[in-house]
């Protein structure tokens, strides 16, 4: 399911209710800008409705392009970018009118929740088939879960916009506890009403697995582990996913929405247009990241891989490959995600001897289209995976550990480890719950790598928390050095929305 924009272009730039004068000739209703009274009157209207929602996560601050500098301050990244405001975000020196706070990310999640807010209240009384319209309201729950799972996450203490708002509504600010709890009563709405499966064109909507499997992710922050593993293992049981044999069938654009994607934002590449990333019909619907997160020169190389994860796949198990006595010392996964000298791939054409990159540097490789272009730029077509198969199976290694079940989680770490392109040897043995959790981290550390999902880990680990866990991530990554306890695991809510709202409070420390 691509989104197409000029499908939704009424609903764009938000549902107003027109109000005036009819005595002014100079004061009409737009008759390109319908109302939310002349709205919500079709089936047709309210799928465009769901399709303005999911439009709103290809917005620039969402997964088009700055969702990803949030997600990637984790130590697994740094930058070394000349564009000052975002080497320092990276390096927790983050004012409250950051570039990529105050003038993107607040606005469009709260504008594609405006949008989820906007089917949940209207479709309902539409006049159309029941099963559908139903569903359609699934969706837009699991879009304004969604997005208040990044915002609670990021920001913490955020306002909680549950109904359709008005000009003139405050809504309260929610504790990190009641966003989380609202992102529960959502799933659990939606969940019975979204299918198992689509048919091919509607791939890309939310399943009943990927409202599932993101309600045991909010379980696991909250280390609700006995709940998360009930979800997963509904997941794993339903037979809806699988690992893909090629590793890298997950970051092309050639494998979309494959068996071992739970859930991910839909992009489509064409012509670089004016506005990409933005909320208008001119926009074109690419994905940025890899313009951001490559080698320099075929792209800004803004975010890079630390070297000790590129050392971490030197330390997996020696493995043979069936009938081959060659051994495999080094993890497959290391140069399908990664740039370095000792990868002998090919780079947008050359290797990297012959792009004279420095040997001491790497560089990020998945989602890249270095395989098929001689750069990047502002339109890659390549769908970002929020969620995947091996995310789940990971996640529930996890929670059977946390809760004492290391037999039952050793055959699903091994179950990625020995995917056919990489073919890792299994674990054998039995481990504590001590033991085997730090195998379990190094497993996301190498199978997940670059996708986001580390900030949500060591967010979940208790990393943040205390000057002990400082001190391993500072380790890792001396970008820590900078973070302050207490604050800088939460990002400040822009000042501009404080000045607004005077009930808005800041969050400690900014």
């Amino acid at each position: 399911m691509k989104v197409n924009k000029l499908a939704i272009l009424l609903l764009a730039g938000a549902l107003f209710t027109a109000t005036g004068c009819e005595k002014d000739l100079l004061d009409q209703p737009n008759p390109n800008a319908p109302t939310t009274d002349q709205f919500w009157k079709t089936e047709d209207d309210a799928i465009k409705g769901v399709f303005a929602c999911y439009s709103g996560l290809q917005q620039f601050a969402c997964y088009y392009r700055s969702w990803h500098f949030m997600a990637h301050r984790s130590d697994e990244s740094f930058s070394q970018s000349p564009f000052a405001a975002l080497a320092d975000f990276t390096r927790f020196v983050t004012p409250d009118n950051n570039f990529f706070i105050s003038s993107f990310a607040w606005n469009d999640y709260y504008r594609t929740i405006y949008r989820t807010n906007q089917v949940i209240t209207h479709v309902p009384d539409i006049q159309m088939n029941e099963t559908l319209r139903r569903r359609l309201v699934a969706e837009a729950r699991f879009v304004r879960a969604l997005s208040y799972f990044d915002l609670v996450y990021f920001f913490g203490n955020v306002p909680l916009i549950v109904v359709e708002p008005v000009v003139t509504t405050r809504a309260p600010q929610a504790t990190p506890a009641q966003t989380e709890q609202q992102i529960i009563d959502d799933l659990l709405a939606a969940i019975p009403d979204l299918p198992a499966n689509y048919g091919d064109a509607d791939k890309g909507r939310a399943t009943k697995g990927a409202a599932q499997a993101l309600l045991a992710k909010v379980y696991m922050q909250q280390k609700k582990y006995s709940e998360a593993s009930t979800l997963f293992t509904q997941i794993i049981n339903s037979t809806e996913y699988d690992l893909v044999p090629n590793y890298l069938d997950n970051f092309t654009d050639t494998n979309e929405n494959n068996r071992e994607s739970v859930f991910e934002v839909q992009f489509t590449g064409g012509v670089l247009e004016v506005g990409q990333g933005q909320d208008n019909a001119s926009s074109s619907e690419s994905h940025d990241r890899p313009n951001f997160f490559g080698p320099p020169g075929p792209t800004y190389a803004d975010v890079q891989p630390r070297r000790w994860l590129l050392d971490e796949y030197k330390d997996s198990t020696v493995a043979f490959a069936p009938g081959s006595t060659t051994r495999r010392r080094i993890d497959p996964r290391r140069d399908i995600s990664i740039i370095h000298a000792g990868n002998p791939d090919r780079f947008y054409g050359k290797t990297f001897a012959e792009w004279n990159w420095n040997p001491n540097q790497q560089y990020w490789r998945k989602y890249l289209n270095d395989r098929t272009r001689p750069d990047e730029n502002f339109s890659s077509g390549i769908n970002h995976r929020v969620i995947r198969f091996a995310d789940v199976l990971l996640m529930q290694a996890e929670a059977l550990t946390e809760l004492n079940q290391t037999s039952a989680a050793l055959p699903l770490i091994n179950r990625v480890r020995q995917r056919p392109s990489v073919n890792l040897a299994p674990l054998t043995g039995t481990y504590t719950r001590e033991q085997l959790r730090p195998i379990i981290r190094s497993e996301r550390a190498k199978e997940l790598s670059g996708e986001g999902t580390r900030w949500f880990d060591i967010l979940r680990w208790g990393l943040m928390d205390d000057q002990a866990g400082i001190d391993e991530l500072k380790s890792r990554d001396p970008d820590f050095s900078n973070f302050r306890l207490g604050i800088s695991k939460l990002l400040p809510i822009p000042q501009r929305d404080i000045d607004i709202d005077p009930n808005i409070r800041q969050n400690l420390g900014y």
